[in-house]
């Protein structure tokens, strides 16, 4: 498998790659249905404008032992991986080629689960991080907007299968979202791998 056998998608400070059929069907419907039957599916609460929300989809995190994640105000300590996603993790890391010690796990059960505006910038991941993204299930829309910026620029349908990589400067200059949907969806699985780096 080829990851880059697609072209980049044309973002001025940025270096995203979208491979649509990363995953033959079979393999991707046996993950899915794995994964969703495996995964201590989450919902936790952020603090937002005062109120405290749930998140709106629900989460799992999995890693190494080193490998916290902070964001939204929450610190995850890692679930050991599962022999199934360390399997996964090492098709990720050898199609990207970067190791992977840690992975978010993102269950849109339907159309008004969602993922707000944000940039995957946070400290622990480096200066010019990877985010290496596997979409499972329904397709949803991936919108792209500058920083500082209301206008999206760019939307693309993440689909059953497909593997988006986002690098280099793409988290300084740019956010995504998924936003919430009226449209009929299936239940979407999304898992994104990257690389925690210890605090000195």
């Amino acid at each position: 498998m080829d990851l880059f056998d697609d072209s980049p998608l044309p973002l001025a400070n940025a270096d995203l790659r979208l491979h649509a059929q990363w995953l033959d069907a079979a393999t991707a419907d046996s993950w899915l249905s794995e994964l969703l039957k495996q995964t201590p599916w989450q919902q936790p609460h952020v603090h937002l404008y005062g109120r405290k929300l749930p998140v709106p989809r629900l989460v799992a995190w999995y890693g190494d032992a080193e490998a916290s994640y902070r964001y939204s105000g929450l610190t995850h300590q890692p679930l050991p991986w599962t022999p199934l996603l360390a399997h996964i993790r090492a098709q990720v890391a050898a199609a990207v080629g970067q190791s992977l010690n840690g992975a978010l796990l993102n269950y849109y059960r339907d159309g008004q689960d969602s993922m707000g505006w944000h940039s995957d910038d946070e400290a622990e991941l480096g200066a010019n991080p990877l985010i290496a993204s596997l979409n499972l299930g329904g397709t949803r829309r991936f919108d792209l907007r500058r920083k500082g910026q209301n206008r999206i620029e760019h939307s693309l349908p993440l689909q059953h299968g497909s593997l988006l990589v986002m690098r280099g400067p793409t988290q300084h200059h740019w956010q995504h979202q998924v936003a919430k949907t009226r449209r009929p969806c299936a239940p979407r699985l999304n898992l994104t791998f990257r690389l925690i780096k210890p605090s000195p």
